[in-house]
This record gives C-alpha cells, sequence and structure tokens, in this order.
C-alpha cells in the first residue's frame, strides 16, 4: 500500500478533525502516502483533494467540524457519479479509500467499494445509529453539550416555576435524549423507539402539579415529535407555563470530549491498518471497549437499538 484517500461525508460530528488526524499520520508512520478529498463525494467525484501529512493535520485534534469540510452528494448518487468517483480513484492510484461518516456516508463507500475499490469506513455520527458499536465519534460531545444547555434550563425552570420541552437531535434514534436526560434528572424522555402517550403525559404532569411540584424537565428526541407543538398543547390543558428549546445545529458543534478524540484517534488508525491488511466493506469502531471491524451492511442495514440497560434504568428512577 503507497497511497490512501480518504474524506469527510454527510452531518459534521466533532471528532471527525482527529480521525483524520490519526489517518494521515498512522499512513505517514507506514510510509504511505494520504490525500484528502474536500466537500465529501462532490470533492471525489470532481477530483478536488489535497495532501495530509504528518505536519499538515498538526493542531486539529481540539478542533470541532472538519477541515475536510462535509457535504451530501446528489451527482454520487446516480450509478454516473459513482464510476467518474472509481475512475478518479484509479487516476490518483489509490491502493483504497477510508470514509468519515454515519450511515448515508458508509453506505456510499459500500457502493464505492462495489466498483472495485477497496474502501474501509470510520464510524462517525452524533446519532449513534450505526449497527455494532457502542458509541461512535461525535455522539459523547452532543450529548455533553445537550447535559450542559439542560442543566442551564434547569436553572431557568425552578427559578419560575415552568414546564420545559428540550428538543435534541435524533431523527431515528433517540439515544442523545436518553443519555442526556439521565445524566441531567429530566422528568421525561421522549424517543421515536419508545412508546408514549401524549393524554398520559399530560395526567402526570397534572398529578405532579396538584403535588405541589412546579417546575419539570422533558427532554424529547426530534424523531419523536416537536418541542413547539407540545409546549403549546401544556400550555392549552394544564395551569402551567411551559417553554420549548429546540437545540439544533449547536449539538454538532464545539471542541471534542476526551472520549471523542481518544475514539477518533483509535479508530482512524484501525482504518489504516485494515486497508494495509487488505480489509474492505468494513467500518472501524468501538464495541464492548474495544475497537473493532463491523461489515459495512450490517452496520447500515440494521438499527442499533438503545441501550436495554439504560431503558431499564430510566424506568427505574423516572418516577
Amino acid at each position: 500500500m503507497k497511497r490512501i484517500g480518504l474524506l469527510t461525508s454527510g452531518g459534521d460530528a466533532s471528532g471527525m478533525n482527529a480521525a483524520i488526524r490519526a489517518i494521515a499520520r498512522t499512513a505517514a508512520s507506514m510510509g504511505v502516502e494520504a490525500i484528502g478529498f474536500e466537500r465529501g463525494y462532490d470533492g471525489l467525484v470532481s477530483n478536488t483533494w489535497i495532501e495530509l501529512n504528518a505536519r499538515s493535520v498538526s493542531g486539529i485534534l481540539e478542533l470541532g467540524g472538519t477541515m475536510l469540510k462535509s457535504a451530501r452528494s446528489e451527482l454520487f448518487r446516480t450509478e454516473e457519479g459513482r464510476k467518474q468517483a472509481a475512475f478518479v480513484v484509479q487516476e490518483n492510484q489509490l491502493d483504497g479509500m477510508v470514509i468519515i461518516g454515519g450511515n448515508g456516508s458508509q453506505t456510499g463507500g459500500y457502493l464505492l467499494g462495489q466498483l472495485g475499490v477497496p474502501v474501509v469506513g470510520v464510524a462517525s455520527t452524533i446519532d449513534n445509529d450505526l449497527y455494532g458499536f457502542d458509541y461512535t465519534i461525535g455522539f459523547d460531545t452532543a450529548v455533553n453539550i445537550a447535559i450542559d444547555a439542560i442543566d442551564r434550563i434547569r436553572d431557568v425552570a425552578e427559578s419560575h416555576d415552568r414546564v420545559f420541552v428540550v428538543e435534541v437531535m435524533g431523527r431515528d434514534n433517540g439515544s442523545i435524549a436518553l443519555e442526556a436526560a439521565l445524566a441531567t434528572g429530566a422528568d421525561i424522555v421522549l424517543t421515536p423507539e419508545l412508546p408514549f402517550s401524549i393524554p398520559k403525559l399530560i395526567t402526570r404532569l397534572h398529578d405532579d402539579v396538584m403535588a405541589h411540584k412546579k417546575h419539570h424537565i422533558i427532554v424529547m428526541a426530534e424523531g419523536a415529535g416537536h418541542a413547539e407543538e407540545l409546549s403549546h398543547y401544556i400550555n392549552a390543558n394544564l395551569p402551567v407555563e411551559c417553554r420549548a428549546t429546540v437545540l439544533g445545529y449547536v449539538q454538532r458543534g464545539g471542541s471534542p470530549t476526551r472520549f471523542d478524540r481518544i475514539l477518533a484517534s483509535t479508530s482512524g488508525e484501525a482504518a489504516v491498518v485494515a486497508l494495509s491488511e487488505g480489509h474492505s466493506a468494513v467500518i472501524a469502531g468501538t464495541r464492548d471497549g474495544h475497537i473493532v471491524l463491523q461489515e459495512t451492511l450490517e452496520a447500515v442495514n440494521r438499527r442499533n437499538l438503545l441501550k436495554p440497560e439504560l431503558v431499564e434504568l430510566l424506568k427505574r428512577i423516572s418516577i
């Protein structure tokens, strides 16, 4: 193996830069040249890249976002676009590609691999929805950002005897909502995976109000509903003052946590080693405290469920 390419694709996640750094430096230590395509698969199709070496990636470990930029490529979704991408790989004499991203990005990597390009992924998405991994790059940072915001909101809720509905990211997976709720002692958590009833929620809030509990924190994953709508409903049906806060994209930015920096570094290093050993159609990530290679098709096609032990804990202590 003499030369490899890498790119970051889809939604950015804190820790992507740490993964880029690890990939470039691991490659350099093996005498392998690394180049980074800019703006995800768009850069691969258009052959837009920069050289990456031990010096050029210095000082990016602690930075959020991605120095290579990211985008969702409509052209790569077409067969013509993917063939052009495979041609670019061949033209640049690359021995393989490392794809840093989540479900859609890794699906794209698998399709590129079907055209003869060795591809190894690095599991990176704040949603933590790639099957087979305990945690993906960016998730821990996103949860910690949500925790900080909810802790601050609780101060306001207690001061004004208000109900707050805090909406966090998680379209199909409620992991951010669940772990943020547990870590902040939120009263109620709503996720796409856990069935809930709005009338029952109203009844519970009513009973709490009658028991003189005037402030509440409800954490809602975006895939479970809309904070503004739920807030209006609560205001219309209970003698309380309810406000909605949507954290939105603030969860994707910021300096990565210690956990995400180390996870990104170990996963990036493992991806380069995997390519050098002839692996393809696999994704590097963590499971049971160890770095593993998960088959790409299984990772993107199977649903990563909420951790059952955390769900049970929530049921026991959320009273």
